[in-house]
């Protein structure tokens, strides 16, 4: 199902805020959808990537979402379904716990939606699941179900503040803070090893990984699974895809330098992990990306304290 709109380029909007000349916010629209994302406060900035309010105003609406860390998504009105990449299709319950996803994801709404969403890292992933994050990879679970009445809420708490969307982003804030919880420094230590080697190797090899955490692979992959929701080689493939894609989208940087510079097999094997991971081609990056294609580059331009993993996915 391809987007449904008719502009060509979103526009971002910096919001200045007190913490200095980077934007805490920027804001976003392409047709019916709109996006807006806000940078996390410090002291939550190691959970959470960022917040965004997302809205729709058609009726009928259908596009790709990108591989993503995990996602949680408050419907404060609306209803849809996601088709994660290996072909299941679930239902979005009001409180939506999205977990890792390692493929491109399809979404379908029946009606006009407005959401709050908020990108957990790691930390936050144990904080509010606390479970194996391999085990809900590109799959879905209803918070207030598993989690108790602490998400329906938040959920009505949203709902009652109507149109003043300061309100709902500083009431999350407010919310998740207590929900947040300390890890141990060793982990601490070894999450940050894994940011690194995931944002900053243009390849990750996990021969540097095994270098840099003296753990062999095995340990490695157990943790990975825990925390990030799969085993270090493909987390290496999710990242390596989405900083191309960046590069194609963002920079206009041709694809076939990529091809070459990223380690690929050669160009057919370039195409498939982009369209994999992306849901778009390399050609329809550059061409005709999809609103929330666009719109979801938007928070690369975000300042303040946003983690880089965030930044990149």
């Amino acid at each position: 199902m391809g987007s449904q709109h008719s502009e060509k380029a979103a526009r971002a909007i910096a919001v200045p805020d007190d913490r200095g000349p980077l934007s805490s916010a920027v804001d976003g629209a392409q047709g019916p959808v709109r996006l807006r994302y806000f940078a996390p406060p410090a002291r939550l900035s190691a959970y959470f990537g960022s917040l965004y309010f997302f809205t729709i105003s058609a009726d009928h609406y259908a596009d790709v979402t990108r591989a993503d860390v995990p996602q949680l998504r408050l419907m404060m009105s609306g209803e849809g379904r996601y088709q994660f990449h290996d072909g299941m299709v679930a239902p979005t319950p009001q409180v939506c716990l999205l977990g890792p996803t390692m493929g491109a994801t399809r979404f379908e709404v029946d009606n006009p939606v407005r959401l709050m969403g908020i990108s957990l890292l790691p930390a936050g992933w144990a904080s509010l699941h606390g479970g194996d994050a391999s085990l809900l990879a590109d799959r879905l679970c209803d918070m207030e179900a598993e989690r108790g009445e602490v998400y329906r809420r938040l959920l009505d708490g949203l709902r009652g503040l109507g149109d003043d969307v300061d309100a709902m982003v500083a009431l999350c804030w407010k919310e998740l803070g207590w929900l947040v919880r300390a890890l141990r420094p060793a982990t601490w230590d070894l999450l940050r090893a894994i940011d690194h080697w995931l944002t900053d190797e243009g390849s990750p090899r996990i021969e540097a990984l095994v270098a840099a955490t003296d753990l062999s692979p095995r340990q490695l992959a157990r943790i990975a699974n825990k925390y990030y929701g799969a085993p270090p080689k493909m987390l290496a493939r999710k990242y390596r895809a989405l900083r191309c894609s960046a590069r194609i989208a963002l920079d206009g940087t041709s694809w076939q330098q990529l091809c070459d510079e990223g380690g690929f097999y050669d160009q057919s094997h370039f195409i498939r992990e982009i369209k994999h991971f992306i849901g778009l081609t390399p050609h329809q990056l550059q061409t005709e990306p999809s609103a929330v294609a666009q719109l979801t580059l938007l928070r690369r331009s975000l300042g303040g304290d946003v983690a880089v993993l965030n930044r990149l996915s």
